[in-house]
């Protein structure tokens, strides 16, 4: 027997719930398996099974849809859908084959080394003539830093027009929710902005080696269509800097309001990863992801109709106690945060995984060569986003060893 599921009228979307999510986090876990937000008519996952779940059965709750509010079967979208994100087997089949090749691990090791000492370049150049104790702003000086230093020259890029990457990325995520104040207050900028991102795709703009040189070299080899390349490349360009950016900032912030983790890190620089994905599960860069049902799907005894959303709060499966136990709250590296959702699940699990998982160890084998502990300076400052948690500011007193 069927009933209709437990119901609440948060706007997940408000300003003063992406400052602070948790809370409602907490009331949607604690109210059941699945919740009927009614303010934006959608079916809300917090608890890490169902949201693991879902995120696996791409043929019950599929992407091609949109992984955003809108709707594609019913909504044109404002933008070419995405092959990795937006869309499913058999379309998503051969994109995502080209770029886990292309970003594996083992095609990643002939950037650490160049990596590693970009690192230690950016923390040198960051420390100079600090004396014994630098104060910064982390977000600005680190964790945007270095991904643009590296990242953009990792895809081929050209120098001019860097600095619209983050703004483009934020404005993108941010039109995954609703059409609020966060979405409008992007859009004079959106087509300038889609229409740079656009150009940075072709063949010729791209540098001879690189990311996006290796797509259209797939393309070459037949293994994608040339209609396929610049997607993909545009892919790379729309998920690449900011999660990096915001999951550098949480371990950063994570590392300074729990200073016995970073001790534990300086004595065991081969933690960096481990710190890394610990930070994506405590902090959640990427917060939220939708999905749409394939078919009337029933689960807990409440039937959740064919063609609607399903709004997966990955922040809140992320702290779940039914997975992560009583200390789900706290940042340690003792724990395996393996099984996390933070990187998504599945087939349309993060391809650039990899990468930002090497940009955090170069940089944070780089700052502990240097930095003694790390604590917070001033008031940490929040950038609202309705996909992402991110930080606008972050000062933090670094003390030099």
């Amino acid at each position: 027997m069927t009933s209709k599921p437990p119901v609440s009228d948060v706007d997940a979307f408000s300003d003063v719930i992406l400052a602070d999510p948790i809370p409602m986090h907490h009331a949607l876990r604690e109210a059941g398996p699945v919740v009927h937000l009614t303010r934006h008519d959608v079916f809300a996952f917090a608890r890490h099974e169902q949201v693991h779940a879902a995120l696996v059965d791409w043929q019950s709750f599929q992407s091609a849809a949109g992984v955003g509010m809108a709707n594609f079967r019913t909504e044109k979208p404002w933008r070419p859908p995405s092959l990795l994100l937006e869309a499913d087997p058999p379309r998503h089949d051969a994109p995502r084959r080209v770029l886990q090749k292309i970003l594996s691990p083992r095609a990643l090791r002939k950037l650490r080394e160049g990596w590693l000492a970009d690192a230690v370049a950016l923390v040198d150049q960051v420390l100079a003539d600090g004396g014994s104790e630098v104060e910064l702003d982390a977000v600005s000086a680190l964790a945007e830093a270095f991904p643009l230093r590296v990242f953009p020259d990792a895809v081929g890029l050209p120098e001019e027009g860097r600095e619209h990457l983050l703004p483009y990325g934020d404005h993108l995520f941010n039109t995954f929710g609703p059409q609020n104040d966060l979405v409008a207050k992007g859009q004079p900028r959106a087509a300038e902005l889609s229409a740079w991102t656009d150009a940075q795709c072709a063949r010729e703009v791209l540098a001879a080696e690189g990311f996006g040189a290796d797509i259209w070299a797939a393309a070459d080899r037949g293994d994608i269509t040339p209609e396929q390349a610049p997607l993909i490349v545009r892919s790379l360009l729309s998920a690449g800097v900011d999660t990096t950016v915001h999951g550098l900032s949480a371990v950063l912030h994570a590392f300074a309001t729990h200073p016995d983790q970073w001790e534990r890190l300086r004595g065991d620089n081969a933690l960096a990863r481990v710190a890394f994905d610990e930070a994506v599960r405590w902090e959640s860069p990427v917060q939220t992801f939708f999905r749409t049902t394939t078919r009337d799907i029933e689960i807990a005894g409440h039937v959740i109709p064919d063609g609607h959303k399903i709004l997966m709060f990955l922040g809140a499966a992320n702290r779940d106690p039914r997975r992560w136990g009583a200390d789900a709250d706290r940042f340690d590296l003792a724990r395996d945060p393996s099984g996390h959702v933070g990187f998504g699940m599945g087939l349309h699990q993060c391809v650039g995984q990899h990468v930002a998982r090497l940009e955090a160890e170069a940089l944070l084998t780089a700052l502990t060569r240097r930095v003694e502990r790390l604590e917070p300076a001033g008031p940490a400052r929040r950038h609202l986003n309705n996909t992402l948690r991110a930080w606008e500011s972050l000062p933090l007193r670094l003390h030099l060893s």
